[in-house]
């Protein structure tokens, strides 16, 4: 049991996320669920603040998926058909210029 919770903390102990001149991709711990993006598909980006109750890790919330590893900045993503998630970052002002700049 103790194995299963130190290779639970491994997967999660981290979010990576890069922004290139096509994608934005994110990951957890060592490439653990991979998500990718086309940037052409984004409409809009914002920074928000996460309610402390919707934890970390992957989560449904009322405002779409939420991928988070701690505190509660994120920047919240816009798809087409009103699809929307959450990426937790150290960093939402800085991620948000990222996707603004690459999306224009």
């Amino acid at each position: 049991m103790d194995i299963f919770f130190i290779v639970l903390l491994w997967l999660f102990s981290s979010l990576t996320v890069e922004v290139d001149g096509e994608e934005l991709r994110h990951f957890f711990g060592p490439g653990f669920w991979k998500k990718s993006y086309l940037l052409i598909d984004i409409q809009s980006v914002k920074q928000v603040r996460n309610s402390w109750w919707y934890g970390w890790g992957i989560r449904l919330t009322p405002h779409g998926w939420l991928y988070n590893v701690s505190g509660l900045d994120a920047v919240e993503v816009r798809l087409p058909k009103g699809r929307t998630f959450r990426i937790g970052t150290n960093n939402p002002e800085g991620l948000c210029t990222a996707l603004q700049s690459a999306t224009c």
